[in-house]
């Protein structure tokens, strides 16, 4: 439902018009604002295969009306299960059901990329967001009382704030922090293949990953369990010796050669076409001045191995809007509101891309830490001690003190 419009001259400009950017768009749609999203492509779309979407996120959707919309889509597995892919060993599980729901009140939902991003393009159709295709914007100024965005082609965009969610390689994030992306050494390849065309996994009900030295795979089913997602990451022993295209097919052969029969089938699943090298950046100390901000992977781009890089963008949206949530009947403070914004959400998506890297560690883990490590997980009494930190609370449980927003 969209509140109320308190000042029709109220703009706000998103920039980038993939996941994150549309989650900002709703959020900020649902606070009353007049709301436009410039995408560079020529028609708004995603690409890749699954996602996954932790009770920190569905709880938000859920906020928005959409959880039936994603539910349909998507699948809700019953159990996260990581196993040895050398051995097959079952290392620990994590059960979704019952004692998952009452502990974070709301489920966990596989859901394929592009699903989930036609489910927040049609809310925000159905908001009154105002959605602009083939549009680049070459840059953004502001000044006391707004910003001003200019495209490549001489279009300007005026607003009183401009978000960027314009992903990983952020234009914006260049002007704003003025760092590089990290490379990770590691490559993934992805794949989706009918269920019934792989009957050994027709009774896969859980998102599995195998874990092996420098390697893992994750599979899943998506679309009411009618797909199989296949993710297979790997260190690519040519970006070690500094090859420009690492990452082969060839090296996605040879690293899961050793692994068990099941694992080496999934890999069997996934295209050889496209490969994902994988990148993040060093948490931001900064990410807004005035009356611009980044959101999303422009914001806190992290590696996939704690699966919240879209979980992350949509607690930013929802921040956003309760943050204008008792914003009175003026115009909004936008230094403010972003300061306060940065305030609430660095730290902890900082503390999300570090803890992903550590992860990513413990997946890949070889010789005597791998031993170790199996053999803590075969003892752990309970996962929750891992994942209370990133499920439970809310967005507003983590706003920075409070403190009345003035109005300009």
């Amino acid at each position: 439902m969209v509140h109320d419009v308190v000042l029709p001259e109220e703009r706000a400009l998103v920039v980038g018009g993939g996941i994150g950017g549309l989650a900002t768009a709703l959020s900020l749609r649902r606070s009353g604002l007049s709301v436009r999203v410039v995408e560079q492509a020529p028609e708004f779309g995603e690409i890749g295969a699954g996602l996954q979407l932790g009770p920190n996120a569905t709880r938000i959707l859920d906020s928005w009306g959409l959880m039936d919309r994603v539910r349909d889509a998507g699948v809700e597995p019953r159990r996260l299960v990581l196993r040895d892919a050398v051995s097959g060993q079952e290392l620990a599980a994590l059960n979704l059901r019952e004692e998952f729901l009452e502990r974070y009140g709301s489920p966990y939902v596989v859901i394929h990329r592009t699903d989930l991003h036609a489910v927040l393009l049609e809310a925000c159709r159905e908001a009154g967001v105002d959605l602009t295709t083939g549009t680049r914007i070459d840059s953004v100024v502001q000044g006391g009382s707004g910003t001003l965005a200019t495209a490549d082609d001489g279009r300007s965009f005026p607003a009183d704030v401009t978000f960027g969610a314009d992903g990983l390689r952020s234009a914006l994030r260049d002007e704003l922090v003025g760092d590089s992306v990290v490379p990770s050494g590691f490559v993934a390849y992805r794949g989706t293949v009918p269920v019934d065309e792989v009957p050994e996994e027709q009774g896969l009900d859980d998102v599995v990953c195998w874990v092996a030295p420098d390697a893992h795979v994750v599979q899943y089913r998506l679309r009411s369990g009618s797909v199989l997602n296949v993710v297979a990451t790997f260190r690519s022993p040519g970006f070690d010796r500094g090859e420009p295209e690492y990452g082969t097919p060839a090296e996605l052969e040879a690293v899961f050669a050793a692994c068990h029969p099941r694992v080496r089938a999934a890999v069997g699943h996934v295209g050889t076409q496209r490969r994902w090298p994988l990148f993040d950046r060093e948490p931001a100390h900064h990410w807004g001045e005035g009356r611009v901000v980044l959101t999303g992977d422009a914001a806190h781009p992290m590696l996939q191995y704690l699966a919240q890089g879209c979980c992350q963008a949509l607690e930013d949206a929802k921040t956003v809007e309760t943050l204008l949530a008792d914003r009175g009947r003026g115009p909004v403070d936008w230094p403010q509101v972003v300061r306060r914004f940065t305030e609430s959400r660095i730290p902890r998506t900082a503390e999300v891309q570090r803890r992903a890297r550590l992860f990513g560690e413990v997946c890949h883990a070889d010789g005597a830490a791998r031993l170790l490590r199996n053999a803590l997980l075969e003892h752990s009494a309970s996962l929750t001690d891992y994942t209370d930190w990133l499920y439970a609370g809310t967005v507003a449980d983590r706003l920075a003190p409070a403190r009345p927003l003035s109005l300009a």
